[in-house]
């Protein structure tokens, strides 16, 4: 996400950073390429008029023309209003009340509010440790239930069974009285969507809405839509008490507005970003660190709280003693780094928090050409006898040929592999030696072969 915006706004902000002092007139034409590059990513026009008007303000005020170094302090004021437009903080899920807490999940058809029914319950179950229950109100499609049910035990979490033939609001009592019997934590409530909004629908969520009491009612809405899914957002805010949105599909939106448009127009807090089918793709929205992400500067705590959540710490630390004593890289510990990379959604999200790697890269690293590339090595490594995987040198001609077979791959796969693991192997040597980290960056430097995953 942002990544046509992160481009114009860097090239922007960068040219300033240049200049030895501010005027009128370099911040007007700066402030205009601003303007342009948020009416690209499809911010709402509202909130891109107050956007300018506010950094015009500040930037033209004392604190920004006198400053010693006044490219970075007007970077900090377009950075600060970022902040302001989605928010400020990071608002949590109100998790405090009587158990069962009720959530319920309000969004067109096609936002993908029943997958993010299941990574909100994998969060909850995973981060905070709740025990959650989901239940499906949309008896319009029998699918939708089947599926829930599904990524219920995907997930580890209670399902509770519902009908086509049972009305939502008595399905969404039943399930709250099923969740309060069972001692549950959480209760996740899906309802069913429409193509567009209409009467049936508002009347029905209303029911259940009344019903249930929730604690937290979600709108969920697909980021691609743009400023339609700020003004869809603010349509389904006049009919429910949102407590929040979580914004989907952020991975396929390049642009960004939603983000940027969603709190403004709705005065609603985004509470979570999905982006990608797996069940684990769902992170906090964090303004700061958006803002943060948007200018280029990464987002270091949200990588560092990832790699808590999903890498394998024992096997990490186990790499680096053995990277310490100077012992080999194998092919199993090789296997093992792409598991966790795929945990921590790939190169291209790494990437896209770490600073100036720039939008471009993240997007060129979101290729599924590199996914797929990743999963034929770890298939590869598979089709390996222990020994091999301890050994790569062992492995010959027709060990190689058996290897291509098992994976499904052709023999350049298998030799392309071990080439990649012979210079993961000397850079690991090189960081485990004296001067380690500044060695291996220099063994790095234009040393990266084409189409390697890292």
């Amino acid at each position: 996400m942002f990544e046509n915006l992160t481009d114009r706004l860097s090239k922007t902000l960068k040219n300033l950073r240049g200049q030895g002092r501010l005027s009128e007139d370099n911040i007007k034409n700066s402030l205009r390429e601003v303007r342009q590059a948020l009416l690209e990513a499809d911010v709402a026009l509202p909130v891109v008029r107050e956007f300018i008007d506010k950094v015009r303000e500040k930037a033209q005020g004392k604190e920004v023309i006198g400053s010693l170094s006044p490219g970075q302090a007007l970077v900090k004021v377009v950075n600060d209003e970022l902040v302001a437009v989605m928010g400020h903080q990071h608002d949590a899920l109100d998790l405090n009340q009587k158990p069962p807490v009720t959530i319920l999940m309000a969004g067109l058809q096609g936002a993908g509010k029943t997958t993010t029914v299941a990574k909100l319950a994998r969060r909850l179950i995973e981060v905070d440790k709740k025990t959650v229950m989901v239940a499906s109100t949309d008896v319009y499609r029998p699918a939708a239930i089947d599926q829930l049910q599904t990524l219920a035990s995907e997930v580890s979490a209670i399902f509770h069974p519902s009908d086509i033939k049972q009305k939502p609001v008595d399905i969404s009592r039943w399930a709250q009285e099923a969740a309060r019997k069972q001692n549950v934590d959480v209760l996740i409530l899906d309802t069913a969507g429409r193509l567009h909004i209409d009467q049936q629908m508002m009347d029905e969520i209303k029911g259940i809405h009344n019903a249930v009491t929730p604690t937290e009612t979600l709108f969920v809405v697909d980021s691609m839509t743009g400023q339609d899914a700020a003004n869809t957002a603010k349509a389904f805010g006049e009919a429910l008490p949102l407590s929040g949105v979580v914004l989907t599909k952020t991975d396929g939106d390049a642009r960004g507005g939603a983000a940027l448009s969603v709190r403004h127009i709705t005065g609603k807090p985004i509470k979570y970003i999905g982006s990608g089918e797996k069940t684990d793709a769902l992170e906090a929205f964090h303004p700061d660190r958006m803002a943060s992400r948007i200018l280029g500067m990464g987002d270091i705590l949200s990588l560092v709280e990832q790699a808590h959540e999903k890498v394998d710490h024992e096997k990490a630390e186990k790499i680096a003693r053995k990277v310490k004593k100077g012992k080999g890289f194998d092919l199993e510990d090789l296997r093992d780094q792409f598991v966790q990379m795929d945990k921590m959604g790939g190169l291209g999200s790494m990437i896209d928090k770490l600073p100036g790697m720039g939008a471009g890269m993240a997007q060129a690293m979101q290729n599924p050409a590199h996914t797929r590339q990743m999963k034929r090595m770890v298939a590869i490594i598979d089709s390996m006898t222990p020994k091999e995987r301890g050994r790569p040198e062992l492995i010959n001609g027709s060990r190689k040929r058996r290897m291509a077979m098992g994976s499904g791959t052709q023999i350049q796969d298998v030799n392309r592999l071990l080439k990649q693991h012979k210079q993961m192997q000397k850079m690991m040597k090189k960081m485990g030696s004296k001067g380690g980290m500044a060695n291996m960056m220099r063994g790095l430097k234009g040393k990266m072969p084409p189409g390697m995953p890292f």
